[in-house]
């Protein structure tokens, strides 16, 4: 339950008995509910745990926002693309309970997200006056700039794709670079399914581009924020393509092609004009592997993601679903 102003109750089922004192409109949406205040201050409220309130087109945008990111945090970036959270407005995670495994761990993705996880008595203010309609999209607000390049590291099943999902949740305009191979459902149905799963999570909003060339989608001016997943599936075709597994022997000057492609793909990495997550595969710490081919990838996958690394802002590792910050 929120207590607006001190005089309207509000929750899960609209206004408390009484209903609204004069001067405040109160209104329910899809999923949620709506409130202006005599001054014009504007607050969305979602219904309960997994709801996911649905302004109508044209509304202003709000001042404060109880939402329901534990289970539905991609209606940020939605409501940030159609302009719907004011310059300096408040979001606050609303019906908190064990679908994330801490009070901590909430903590820290409301950061990524420029959001708060408010104790009870917690007091959110709305600018006020609540501005015109935004005339473009415009971004959740945060109380520090999150990194421009953030490498994330993970074995295999470790949480690493989910996590740099999660860090660009409240981007409105978020390109997903794919960069592996294209699903063929008959000559691999596991590799489709892994893509068919990765596809399934992702929010409608969210562009996708598939192809090898990462550098150019990176130096792209239009892509506002890139998630790129990821590192290893480039890092495979750039080995096929420089002619080092042809039998019976590697063609004569392949690591120097693999070197040009990688010094051109760290280049853009550093230069990419807007925010980017990076999915990589942390291939060292298992056994060595039984063949060539395999200590090969193992061994030019660690040494890029180190040139990653170096270039980004922040590197993470996923164990387990954990994340955990790597020092710089």
């Amino acid at each position: 339950m929120a207590t607006l102003d001190g005089v309207l109750r509000i929750g899960p089922d609209g206004p408390a008995p009484g209903g609204a004192p004069p001067g405040y409109r109160v209104s329910a949406l899809p999923g949620g509910w709506e409130v202006t205040a005599p001054d014009g201050g504007r607050l969305l409220a979602a219904a309960g745990p997994g709801a996911v309130p649905v302004p109508p087109d044209g509304a202003a945008p709000y001042g404060v926002l109880l939402l329901d990111l534990a289970g539905h945090p991609f209606q940020l970036g939605e409501l940030a693309r159609r302009g719907l959270i004011a310059p300096d407005g408040q979001v606050a995670a609303w019906f908190t309970d064990d679908r994330i495994s801490s009070e901590a761990e909430l903590a820290r993705r409301c950061a990524l997200w420029g959001a708060t996880a408010p104790a009870d008595g917690t007091r959110l203010a709305s600018p006020r006056p609540a501005p015109a309609p935004a005339a473009g999209p415009a971004t959740a607000p945060g109380p520090a700039p999150l990194p421009a390049r953030t490498l994330v590291l993970g074995g295999a099943r470790s949480g690493k794709s989910a996590e740099a999902e999660l860090r660009l949740a409240a981007e409105p305009a978020v390109t997903y670079l794919a960069t592996g191979p294209v699903p063929d459902p008959d000559a691999d149905p596991d590799w489709a399914r892994r893509v068919a799963a990765h596809q399934a999570r992702r929010p409608a909003h969210w562009a996708t581009a598939e192809t090898r060339d990462a550098a150019r989608a990176l130096r792209n001016p239009g892509n506002l924020a890139i998630l790129w997943d990821g590192a290893g599936t480039w890092l495979t075709a750039v080995l096929d393509e420089s002619g080092c597994w042809d039998q019976p022997a590697p063609r004569p000057g392949w690591p120097g092609r693999v070197a040009v492609a990688v010094d051109g793909l760290v280049s853009a990495w550093r230069q990419a004009p807007g925010r980017v997550v990076a999915v990589s595969d942390e291939a060292g710490s298992g056994v060595i592997p039984a063949t060539a081919a395999g200590r090969l990838f193992r061994d030019q996958l660690g040494l890029l993601n180190q040139r990653l690394a170096a270039e980004s802002e922040e590197t993470v590792l996923v164990v387990a679903g954990r994340v955990i910050t790597l020092p710089g």
